[in-house]
């Protein structure tokens, strides 16, 4: 079993560690009510995709 012959330091470990770090999901303009929604999908606040109503807006 592979075991380490010496303590790795504390700044070697945690800039190993750096990259793990969440990304921000890509929102766009909805064209319709601009509000911002996710990429290819609905709007949830008026209920179109690609220039048609497809969902009835809850009102």
């Amino acid at each position: 079993m592979a075991v380490p012959k010496r303590k790795m330091s504390k700044a070697r470990r945690d800039s190993r560690r750096a990259n793990w770090k969440l990304s921000v999901p890509g929102f766009v303009e909805c064209p319709q009510c601009h509000e911002l929604k996710m990429p290819h999908r609905v709007c949830s606040d008026c209920g179109y995709y690609d220039g048609k109503e497809v969902v009835k807006a809850a009102e």
